[in-house]
């Protein structure tokens, strides 16, 4: 899948069928659901969630629990804004899923 057929993916009531976890968590992180994204980040070992993981505690504030997950997952803090983190995240995930 592209970036730009994942985020027109967004216009839809549910995540695409073939995405992995990581990236159904960034669909719903997108979408405003902080609690799916997050509870199927959880579900998930592997950097790539843990990664995601990092990002919504970022969302949420919680920036200690961030860094804990960022080191997890073998990423540095982003200090970037939430929007540009987001596009980073799901452009290197479909770039591996890919």
């Amino acid at each position: 899948m592209t970036f730009d057929a994942f985020r027109d993916s967004l216009r839809a009531k549910a995540p695409p069928d073939d995405l992995d976890a990581p990236l159904r968590a960034m669909w719903y992180a997108a979408n405003g659901d902080w609690s799916a994204g997050h509870s199927l980040a959880q579900a998930e070992n592997g950097a790539a969630a843990a990664w995601v993981h990092a990002y919504l505690h970022r969302v949420e504030g919680d920036l200690a629990n961030a860094g804990y997950w960022y080191r997890r997952a073998g990423q540095p803090v982003c200090t970037q804004a939430l929007p540009d983190e987001w596009t980073a995240i799901v452009r290197a995930l479909l770039a591996r899923a890919g």
